[in-house]
């Protein structure tokens, strides 16, 4: 693993680590992935998915808590809420509204996201967002309902995006930065933090582990 670079995103300075080479093995993990059966996991994700093994999740989570206390004071880190292998399926003209949009995980402040690329070839990244009506880069629980009613207010203004998955500022939302994925590479980052899959039209949306956009996705969260 290589020493995490850290980059202070937007206005609220929001630490997030980029680490090449994060994982020993990790053809070993696409192997993993391809040997489960995934599928369709709530409304939000684009896509399939398969839950990691609960051990390999915990050993990540121990992997990398020197680092959340060196960067985003926990002390502790905060146990294994959920972790996925994900697989960006769906085709930008059948994406839900929902899908459309940025998103956070979570408003608590424990909350924190890993995202590692293990797909060859474009993968793509992960962007960053500020709600352009309030400023907010990040929603914590006092900010929730203000965030709601201020996108609620956007989507009758203007309307809701077109099916696509989002690239850039829209009438709603400025980026605010792109980290490119790339193999092995894991990004870290606050789980309430706005943020979407950034997916250029050269991503593979293949339903194969081995050949689409596969990332192992884990979240770390407790009181």
């Amino acid at each position: 693993m290589q020493p995490a670079r850290v980059y202070y995103q937007g206005l609220e300075r929001r630490p997030l680590l980029a680490i090449d080479d994060f994982w020993p093995d990790p053809e070993l993990l696409r192997e993993d992935a391809a040997a489960l059966r995934m599928g369709e996991i709530g409304p939000h994700y684009p896509g399939i998915r398969a839950e990691v093994p609960p051990r390999l999740a915990e050993t990540m989570r121990r992997k990398i808590a020197p680092l959340l206390k060196a960067h985003f004071g926990l002390d502790l880190a905060p146990a294994v809420s959920e972790a996925y292998y994900s697989l960006v399926t769906t085709d930008p003209a059948a994406l839900a509204p929902i899908q459309r949009l940025p998103h956070f995980d979570g408003v608590e402040p424990r909350r924190i996201a890993l995202l590692l690329f293990l797909g060859h070839g474009a993968q793509g990244g992960t962007a960053f967002y500020r709600q352009r009506e309030t400023g907010f880069e990040s929603v914590d629980a006092a900010r929730l309902d203000r965030f709601r009613n201020t996108l609620e207010e956007g989507v009758r203004t203007h309307g809701m995006p077109a099916p696509s998955y989002i690239a850039g500022d829209t009438a709603l939302y400025e980026q605010v930065a792109v980290q490119a994925g790339a193999y092995n590479r894991a990004l870290v980052y606050p789980g309430n933090t706005l943020h979407c899959a950034y997916l250029p039209p050269d991503v593979a949306l293949s339903r194969d582990p081995l050949a689409g956009r596969l990332t192992l996705n884990l979240f770390l969260f407790d009181d």
